[in-house]
């Protein structure tokens, strides 16, 4: 790592001007600016707040200006990401189990596929999408070598694959390539309740995120209702779970579609589960708990174009010491959402702290994520946007 990324940016500017020989006052002819005016930049005392300052401040120094700023997280270019989702394309295009095709190496030992599965969603439960990215499309071959090996054994595995890869492109603004991933959990868990049930999670998200919230609603009511115990005190930590989770899936859903009462009564019903199965579990990769159903408030509330009462959800429940406990994917998504219902709510401030908040946790939910780098060049834009929220917009060059 360079030094300077160590440096808050006055110094960062110092650093990188003796780097390039240019006395303060040199500098400071070449901006047309006082060289009091640069010692106080270098010193910390007068802040750098203007994306054309810092613009200027970097082309005169011959840097990028992300360079200039320290951001050590490079967001991947675009061209980076196409090709990342065209590789996983690749990979779900292969029908090896289906035409009974000869594996063209060898066949993974099974344990290591459910291995390296689960590192994989740990991965993307620490937000840590490039690196996802990168292991996808060898981790489907290989899981699909192992499932045409032995079909019945490696249902649940083939699934699980198949659910963090529609979870992965959701993420990456892919809904459609999603849906076929999603699609593929769905064929592969028919006949188990419980896989189906764990496969409409991700169907429920990219039918939301394609705009198709009434079938959102529909699928993750069928599975849910599907696995439901005749009591929540009758089911199991998984079992309730999989159907609280899917209840949220459907709120979110019907708060799309702007039904109030829906939304109302699916997440109390969720509550109730979520009550049972307890804080800091993740059955299912769902993560469902007291905590994450109010988390979920927000986010209806916020599609129901109740901006305030997000607001409220969001600063109430990220007080409990349970919010901490959650997936670090899953607290900066919120993140996300809460930044977008202070927008709404007219704070343009308290936006920017949550988003700087989301980078600080998790960079990648910020970096390379299509929905939130929208959300982030709409608060770097308002007219009283937080100095490091415009500086970061800059080097993402989404302002």
């Amino acid at each position: 790592m360079d030094s300077s990324e160590l440096l808050p940016v006055g110094r960062r500017v110092a650093y990188w001007r003796g780097r390039r020989r240019l006395s303060q006052q040199v500098f400071a002819d070449r901006l047309g600016r006082s060289k009091s005016w640069v010692d106080k930049v270098e010193r910390g005392v007068r802040s750098l707040d203007k994306v054309s300052t810092l613009r200027d401040i970097a082309a005169v120094l011959r840097i990028d200006t992300a360079v200039l700023l320290g951001l050590d997280a490079r967001p991947a270019t675009a061209a980076e990401r196409v090709a990342g989702v065209e590789r996983i394309r690749d990979a779900l295009s292969a029908y090896e189990i289906a035409l009974g095709r000869p594996a063209a190496r060898g066949v993974p030992p099974a344990d290591r596929a459910v291995r390296d599965v689960g590192h994989a969603w740990v991965q993307f439960q620490h937000a840590r999408y490039p690196q996802v990215i990168a292991v996808l499309p060898g981790l489907l071959a290989d899981v699909q070598r192992v499932a045409a090996d032995d079909h019945e054994r490696s249902r649940p595995l083939l699934v699980e694959a198949y659910r963090l890869t529609a979870s992965l492109l959701v993420k990456l603004g892919e809904a459609d390539l999603g849906w076929l991933a999603a699609d593929r959990a769905m064929a592969t868990g028919a006949g188990d309740p419980l896989l189906v049930a764990a496969a409409t999670v991700q169907l429920g998200q990219v039918l939301r995120a394609s705009g198709r919230a009434r079938a959102a609603v529909s699928a993750a009511l069928a599975a849910a209702y599907r696995i439901a115990p005749p009591e929540p005190d009758d089911g199991g930590p998984g079992e309730l779970s999989l159907c609280g989770t899917l209840l949220v899936q459907a709120a979110l859903a019907a708060a799309r579609r702007g039904d109030d009462q829906a939304v109302a009564d699916l997440l109390d019903e969720a509550a109730e589960m979520a009550a049972q199965v307890g804080e800091g579990h993740d059955h299912h990769r769902t993560a469902l708990g007291p905590t994450a159903v109010d988390l979920a408030r927000t986010a209806a509330a916020l599609d129901l174009g109740r901006a305030d009462e997000a607001v409220a959800h969001h600063e109430r429940t990220t007080r409990r010491d349970a919010w901490r406990w959650l997936p670090l994917e899953h607290r900066a998504a919120h993140l996300v959402d809460a930044a977008r219902a202070y927008l709404q709510a007219d704070d343009p401030a308290n936006a920017g702290r949550v988003l700087a908040d989301a980078d600080r946790m998790a960079p990648a939910e910020v970096r390379h994520r299509p929905a939130t780098r929208e959300v982030l060049a709409q608060v770097a834009r308002t007219r009283h946007a937080p100095a490091g929220i415009i500086q970061l917009a800059t080097a993402l060059g989404v302002t």
